[in-house]
């Protein structure tokens, strides 16, 4: 069995103050092993990217618990929770967020500068993540001259080249067509053949379905299924 790479017990988290305020998640609990990939599926507004925000330690939970590694970090200041997901966590979003006036290595090696790694190694192991991600012809290229899906290959690359223990992603797949959203869950999923590597993608895209070695669903704020899968395409 696989080690638990992070995990959710009981989670309650409001958000709003007064009459305004809203119950989102109630009562969730999740594990997630390295050697994973794991969808979470259903439609927009029924807690899956608030999952996704607490289970990164950027929402901090109303009720619950979260452990990344063995450790809690109930209680845990904002510096250090900002420590915790330099050295646990990679985040992928729908939107690639890279900055246009840098290149694809010099995206990926931000993560690193970040981190206080500067050397040539840092270099190296940018260099390394592009071509995890199909990318080692493009370490020059900006933004601008890249598609869609090279993009999103970018942002796979910066989220990985910290080597955390969990990849976070939010609608990896919901800004590009079927080809390159099929490409890039091709490349998560190889990613989650390490054992030492958990990918959790929040979705409502039922094309990547078979990419999944498990699939939970979450309805107004509890999750209703827990299903896992075999032979997982990859």
């Amino acid at each position: 069995m696989n080690t638990v790479a992070i995990e959710a017990i009981e989670i309650v988290k409001s958000l709003g103050e007064g009459a305004g305020q809203v119950l989102v998640l109630k009562g969730v609990s999740v594990s997630l092993a390295g050697g994973e990939l794991t969808l979470l599926m259903r439609p927009s507004g029924s807690g899956k990217t608030t999952l996704l925000s607490v289970l990164g330690c950027i929402l901090s939970p109303t009720a619950g618990v979260v452990r990344i590694g063995g450790r809690t970090t109930t209680g845990v200041p904002p510096e250090e929770l900002a420590k915790v997901r330099q050295q646990h966590i990679g985040f992928i979003f729908q939107s690639f967020h890279l900055f246009p006036t840098l290149t694809a290595e010099e995206n990926v090696r931000l993560t690193l500068d970040m981190r206080g790694e500067r050397t040539l190694a840092a270099l190296a192991k940018a260099q390394q993540a592009l071509t995890t991600v199909g990318l080692a012809h493009k370490l020059n290229s900006f933004p601008q001259d890249l598609s869609g899906g090279e993009q999103q290959r970018v942002a796979i690359a910066r989220a990985i080249v910290g080597d955390p223990s969990v990849i976070l992603a939010d609608e990896p797949t919901a800004a590009l067509d079927r080809e390159n959203g099929l490409a890039i869950m091709g490349v998560l999923a190889n990613i989650a053949k390490d054992p030492a590597r958990a990918v959790f993608a929040v979705t409502h895209d039922p094309r990547i379905e078979l990419f999944a070695d498990r699939i939970l669903s979450i309805e107004d704020g509890r999750l209703v299924g827990d299903q896992p899968r075999s032979g997982r395409l990859s």
